[in-house]
């Protein structure tokens, strides 16, 4: 056991250290002669709807304390863990999603520590034979690929909250056990905006397999940061942890703050104490929880309770086939169909908020809404109606593309009225608020007749009626446009378009109002 543990130590101590990047110096005015090296170890919470070892529910942020509790999650005298084989299956996806090398044997290790929101005095993880090993993300906004060390499956621990008023702590234990993944990066990082970018970009590929929601600000996705400086072309600094981060923003500003802490110390002749450290988000301080522990301080020991965990290939291979679409292939799927990138990154960007069911059972997003709509229309078209009016509509009313009521087929229909000019693009848009507003299932053509919104003929009786309705009430700007003011004739065609409902053709409306004005007056 002693030899397994030191070589296990030894190795991890060696990649962090730096024997072996692929990532050189680039000079950061803010540190000037300083270089900086970042790893991070995320804590995402599974997807599941039973916690890692017991079959309580997981719970959600709005459940009472302490009402999802299980007599093991509670540590009672002899119960005994039961794994829970949906959380080795989300984690194997995410081991997939990150190109990491699935381990055919793994197994579970007792971390011992003692705090009052851990009634079993230890945690079980996956320290030394972790599920996947080896990995890499490419970042979304620049080429960097960060490696991965390890994803381990662990069990996360309750919660603690204290009142400083009262000088009272209270427990909730009802996330006790529930599932998470460790997922360790290797130090490849090397600014606090790489590191913001390394977190939105694992949120949005756990989000996109269905392993995890991802979500910092329920604490369902929370980040151990480790930081170390050192003048280039010297051995790495000594690291220290900035512990249970939940927002990307204040993740950088932690590291930036620990960063400048850290190169004071060094330039004033002291040295960097390894430690475990905190972030004051008021202060925007890091401050010092407690010496770094190694592995020997928690004292690790295999779970005598689980059995080694064996995966063969054709399990994994089962839920390789079954794999959702990665961000990058989405987004390069997207653009190949004639879409920008920014266009891409919108509907990328609303699919990261959409529903992770339980169990990785995804809801549908805007980029599986925008396939369906498309998928006999123009995408230019198509993606132009739904980043522009559908989400400006929802967005007036305050609602998420989740609250979005209107089906692909409304939407569909809608925009073939549009395009074969039954209706205005003008009518187009009160249909889709009216849909919105009334949260209707009727079909836009209904809609369309029932409110008498069907375009009229080019050369109808009624067109001409409110052009010369038009003429008569904007009498300035008729005599401007006889004498050659081109630019006023769009207000008498705005008339024309509001006396209409938007009924009218515009083009229409103009070329007439046109000629009618060239017209010799009586």
């Amino acid at each position: 056991m002693q030899v397994r543990t030191t070589a296990c130590l030894f190795s991890r101590f060696t990649r962090y250290r730096g024997a072996h990047t692929l990532r050189g110096h680039r000079e950061d005015p803010r540190w000037p002669g300083w270089a900086v090296v970042v790893g991070i170890e995320v804590h995402a919470q599974i997807k599941s709807r039973q916690k890692l070892f017991s079959n309580m529910l997981t719970p959600e942020p709005s459940d009472s304390p302490n009402s999802l509790v299980s007599p093991y999650d509670a540590a009672f005298p002899g119960t005994l863990p039961r794994l829970n084989p949906k959380c080795v299956e989300l984690g194997v996806r995410t081991a997939i999603a990150l190109n990491a090398e699935v381990q055919p044997r793994s197994a579970f290790d007792r971390k011992h520590y003692f705090y009052s929101d851990l009634p079993s005095g230890y945690q079980i993880t996956q320290h030394y034979a972790p599920i996947a090993t080896g990995g890499r993300l490419p970042l979304s906004n620049s080429d960097t690929v960060v490696r991965i060390t390890q994803i381990q499956l662990e069990q996360d621990t309750g919660k603690s909250t204290t009142d400083a008023r009262r000088r009272t702590t209270t427990i909730d234990l009802n996330r006790a056990g529930t599932g998470l993944m460790e997922i360790v990066s290797e130090p490849d990082l090397r600014s606090p905006e790489e590191a913001g970018d390394y977190v939105r970009t694992l949120q949005a590929l756990l989000r996109s397999v269905g392993s995890s929601d991802g979500n910092m600000e329920q604490g369902s996705f929370r980040c151990d940061v480790n930081v170390s400086v050192h003048r280039p072309g010297s051995p790495h600094g000594t690291r220290c942890e900035i512990k249970n981060l939940n927002s990307v923003k204040f993740m950088m500003v932690a590291i930036t703050c620990e960063v400048l802490r850290q190169i004071k110390l060094l330039e004033g002749g002291l040295s960097v104490p390894q430690e475990t450290r905190g972030f004051n988000e008021d202060s925007a301080e890091t401050y010092a929880l407690r010496s770094k522990e190694d592995a020997p301080d928690y004292r690790y020991m295999p779970d005598p309770n689980l059995p080694p965990l064996l995966l063969d290939k054709a399990f994994v291979s089962s839920i390789s086939s079954r794999m959702p679409e990665l961000p990058h292939v989405t987004r390069a799927r997207l653009m190949s169909r004639g879409l920008s990138e920014r266009d891409a990154d919108v509907l990328m960007a609303i699919d990261m908020g959409r529903e992770v069911g339980y169990d990785g059972v995804l809801g549908q997003g805007a980029v599986s809404y925008f396939d369906v709509v498309s998928e006999r229309r123009d995408p230019k078209v198509v993606v132009n109606w739904i980043t522009h009016e559908l989400l400006g509509q929802l967005a007036v009313r305050h609602e998420t593309f989740k609250e979005n009521t209107m089906t692909t087929e409304q939407l569909g229909e809608l925009i073939d009225l549009v395009q074969s000019g039954k209706i205005t693009g003008t009518s187009g848009k009160t249909i889709l608020r009216n849909i919105l507003t009334s949260r209707s299932h009727v079909m836009p053509s209904e809609l369309a007749s029932e409110l008498s919104l069907f375009t009229l003929p080019e050369n109808g009786d009624e067109l001409e009626k409110w052009c010369l309705n038009a003429i008569e009430a904007l009498p300035e700007q008729a005599i401007a446009a006889r004498k050659g003011n081109t630019n006023v004739l769009n207000r008498l065609v705005g008339h024309v378009m509001k006396t209409s409902r938007g009924r009218a053709d515009a083009k229409a409306a103009r070329s007439l109002l046109q000629k009618l004005l060239n017209q010799p007056e009586p």
